[in-house]
């Protein structure tokens, strides 16, 4: 195995025992297969293929699979040992190129030839964050993290051991931003405050988002918004004392940051919500609801998808490991609607579902572990009226 190796197509296809949903599994393997962070768009050439992450030969490397016939065509040969963040690989918007972590590297490959160079080297003390390319492809923004491995005993991947001690040490962070077209990097943002999900706009080259990274109810705030320009930075949704919303993400046009949250009463964490800001705050809207989600994601504000993992109100329900629709009407948004059923266990970040929505809106993209290992499905996303809607825990068919 190595570069350039081709593995036959995996793919087959079902309908959901709920819903009737079609759903094809991309991928069929012995070990874990997993798309790309759902923040990021894992497609390119056209749309005919996707980056996805397999841990295939006892090794983690990056795939092409070719949507139209599904052959996977592996395209690194990375070591075993090093350290490295496949998942969190980011498309160039304008070029057939990515870049990923490797140890204490970041490297571009070459999606055609599959070349691949070392872009920056880490500085001593530090990890890496998430990275991703600014709109017009002439970018590379990324965060550093300070070390703390020496004080504190953390797997954030599995389990988030050493998550709370982290965001209380208070680590001091870099938001860097590399050119392409000089290889210079320099910092544009940092404080003594734990700095992850940096996200560019798909669209505007000089916005990107960043959070303070840790549980949602211990930081000061979670969604900022940097402008790349002239160094400002800005809270996204102030709310109220004790809302927390998070696992933000920028919508399709590149202008509007989805999200959800909570609202935490007394020792519960009763109050769901999801919603949306411009990246000014001009514009904001939000809507309650009973159901607790991972993550969400959309292209627009008008249909979100949520991994489905309902509240402590309806917990052990046979409906808590589905894939959830909402749709905003004019009177709120309605749902949520069972798209079909995933089975996953959330045990490793790599197999958490990280649904996300194709370009196109037609289907959705998710991780699932429901075989015992992480596969990769679509689903086909039917008209909303005729999927069955979940009110209190019980099915209700249209």
């Amino acid at each position: 195995m190595g570069k350039g190796t081709e593995w036959p197509a995996e793919m087959k296809e079902f309908r959901d025992p709920v819903t009737g949903a079609a759903i094809t599994q991309l991928t069929d393997y012995l070990a874990h297969s997993y798309h790309l962070y759902f923040t990021n768009d894992g497609w390119y050439d056209n749309g005919s293929k996707i980056l996805i992450c397999s841990d295939r030969g006892n090794a983690t490397n990056l795939f092409s699979l070719d949507l139209k016939n599904g052959v996977l065509t592996q395209i690194t040969d990375l070591d075993k040992n090093v350290s490295k963040g496949i998942q969190g690989t980011y498309i160039n918007p304008v070029k057939d190129e990515a870049y990923f972590t490797y140890g204490k590297t970041i490297i571009a490959i070459d999606l055609d030839s599959y070349e691949e160079k070392v872009i920056f080297t880490l500085p001593q003390g530090y990890n890496f964050s998430n990275l991703s390319c600014t709109a017009d492809g002439k970018h590379l923004c990324f965060g550093l993290s300070e070390d703390l491995s020496q004080t504190i005993n953390s797997n954030l991947s599995g389990g988030y051991v050493g998550f709370e001690e982290t965001e209380a040490a208070r680590p001091h962070c870099q938001i860097c931003i590399l050119s392409f077209e000089t290889g210079e990097t320099k910092v544009i943002h940092e404080e003594k405050r734990w700095i992850g999900h940096v996200n560019a706009s798909p669209t505007q080259p000089h916005l990107i988002t960043f959070c303070h990274e840790g549980p949602w109810e211990k930081v000061d705030h979670r969604i900022w918004v940097l402008n790349i320009k002239t160094g400002e930075v800005w809270k996204i949704r102030e709310g109220e004392p004790n809302q927390y919303a998070g696992h933000e993400y920028w919508h399709a046009d590149g202008l509007h940051i989805g999200y959800h949250g909570f609202t935490e009463s007394l020792d519960r964490k009763d109050g769901k919500f999801l919603g949306f800001a411009k990246y000014d705050n001009s514009v904001c809207e939000e809507f309650e609801f009973p159901y607790q989600n991972m993550h969400i994601h959309s292209n627009d504000s008008t249909y979100i998808v949520g991994d489905g993992q309902q509240s402590s109100a309806y917990h052990g329900e046979r409906y808590q490991d589905c894939i959830f629709l909402w749709r905003k009407t004019d009177e709120g948004m309605e749902g949520p609607r069972i798209l079909c059923k995933h089975r996953g266990s959330f045990q490793i970040q790599q197999v958490h579902v990280h649904p996300r929505y194709t370009p196109d809106g037609t289907k959705i993209l998710f991780t699932s572990d429901r075989t015992g290992y992480g596969n990769i499905y679509l689903v086909e996303v039917p008209d909303f009226e005729s999927l069955p809607e979940l009110v209190e825990g019980k099915l209700i068919k249209s």
